[in-house]
């Protein structure tokens, strides 16, 4: 994947703590930091987006939808 050039502004105190643990050699450089840091975010709102449209799921409406058909009889399933 490509990666784009940006210029971002920190709090002093929020790139503090991202300088500690590049010393700490947890990351290789600030822009490694930073990158894995949204792409953790991205990651938590993305599935905080789809545990909201599962919640709108009527469990009872998706169980019926699943056993639908189930209730015939096997014999008259096709062989494969």
């Amino acid at each position: 994947m490509s990666s784009s050039k940006i210029a971002i502004t920190l709090e002093s105190g929020m790139l503090a703590e991202v300088d500690a643990l590049v010393k700490k050699h947890v990351f290789p450089n600030r822009s490694r930091a930073i990158q894995e840091a949204v792409k953790e975010k991205l990651s938590r709102l993305n599935h905080s987006l789809l545990a909201q449209e599962c919640a709108k799921l009527d469990p009872d409406y998706e169980k019926a939808l699943a056993d639908e058909g189930l209730t015939e009889d096997l014999s008259e399933w096709p062989e494969y």
